[in-house]
């Protein structure tokens, strides 16, 4: 995204290439800008902040609520009318949590649905001013979304959130020139900005799809493996410092600094443990909290989960996928409210689960069925490709 409205090219190195992000590359494309692969990289020609051309029909974002949700800040700042569109799980997804903010900044924009409130978005960009916006919730996506319609205001915007959520795009920002201030959990850009390319950008491998390897090698017996140059961001990492609260037996090798850390995580067979897990943690764990579930199922004691209730607004509803899921399979797994508990070591047999069209619940339970005795055959396995593709494959090589 930052790369199409910058100034200059940028070489994207080790992209995931996965189906929201081909969906972004697919709506940036529509809107002008010429992005190549280059053998396994990406190439992206930047047209600067202005240079977004009108899309001949509605942008279709497939899955990707994150597209969904981020885009129309850089959509904000520009001179035409458009359309997001999704498919029929992104179409559920809330999004008066950005349309909010940006309404308050001056966009025009407007949601379909019950008040107004869910895709397709129709947004008319122009002129933004700057606000300092208090969200109740703790997410990076509206932070993001917020931030980036700032750099086309005149003056400084500021977002603030009650925990602080990761920070790619504060970190993404800067690299690429704009003026980015952070104090808390509060973070504020200046514009009107212009964005330069830093030419090249390598990202780490991605922490949350490390994360159901990580689980795999704790529950199944006899096992170690290395996931290499894994982004350790540490506004990510919680799913390791979860794990190693629970007993995993996780260290950090060969790392290396910079804008986004990285290194080798190491993870061999465990006795995992229940414990508590609060609001602040599940924040800094908001995706890994299903594979979490799972190492849950095969730890001593009770695994108690506080701070539930994003889970129920992602792909789907993961607590109710998980929770039905996990009870077929034997789980001792109850909710109440916000709060979800696991008692573990429960005898746990094959059973015929769903993925729910969620790609992290369908990892979580593949995941699961290869620590079991038994078959589990997980239906609509084709939501992985959003976020994993080769995922099977791959996971297959631990057995």
């Amino acid at each position: 995204m930052l790369a199409s409205i910058s100034e200059g090219n940028t070489l994207i190195k080790n992209l995931l290439m996965g189906d929201d992000v081909l969906r972004t590359m697919a709506a940036f494309r529509a809107m002008g800008v010429t992005i190549r692969r280059k053998g396994k990289d990406i190439l992206v020609l930047g047209v600067g902040m202005h240079g977004l051309k009108k899309p001949t029909k509605p942008i279709y974002l497939g899955n990707s609520g994150t597209t969904m949700r981020i885009l129309p800040g850089i959509l904000a700042g520009q001179d035409f009318r458009v359309t997001l569109e999704g498919d029929a799980s992104l179409s559920k997804r809330p999004m008066r949590r950005i349309i909010s903010p940006l309404k308050k900044m001056g966009v025009k924009i407007s949601g379909s649905g019950k008040r107004g409130g869910y895709p397709p978005l129709k947004i008319k960009g122009g002129k933004v001013r700057p606000v300092k916006y208090k969200s109740k919730i703790a997410s990076a996506q509206v932070k993001s979304c917020v931030l980036l319609a700032g750099l086309f205001a005149d003056g400084v915007t500021g977002a603030k959130e009650p925990v602080k959520s990761r920070d790619h795009t504060e970190q993404m920002l800067k690299l690429f020139g704009s003026m980015v201030k952070v104090k808390g959990c509060q973070v504020s850009v200046k514009g009107p900005a212009k964005l330069e390319s830093p030419g090249k950008i390598e990202i780490p491998a991605d922490i949350s799809s490390a994360a159901f390897f990580m689980v795999a090698a704790c529950i199944l017996s006899g096992m170690k493996i290395v996931l290499k140059n894994v982004g350790l961001n540490p506004t990510r990492t919680g799913v390791i410092d979860i794990l190693k609260e629970m007993g995993a037996d996780i260290r950090i090798g060969h790392s290396s600094r910079g804008l986004q850390p990285k290194g080798d995580v190491i993870v061999a067979s465990s006795r995992l443990r229940g414990i508590t897990i609060s609001p602040k943690e599940v924040v800094r764990a908001i995706d890994e909290i299903p594979i979490i579930m799972v190492a849950a199922c095969f730890a001593k004691g009770v695994t108690e989960i506080r701070g539930i209730k994003e889970l129920r607004v992602k792909e789907t509803d993961r607590i109710a996928s998980m929770v039905t899921n996990l009870h077929k399979m034997g789980a001792d797994i109850r909710v109440k409210g916000d709060i979800l508990k696991v008692g573990g070591l429960r005898p746990f047999h094959g059973a015929k689960v769903g993925s729910f069209g969620d790609h992290r619940t369908a990892m979580s339970m593949l995941t699961a069925g290869i620590a079991i005795k038994g078959n589990v055959r997980v239906t609509g396995l084709n939501c992985i490709n959003k976020s994993f593709p080769g995922f099977q494959k791959l996971l297959s090589k631990l057995n």
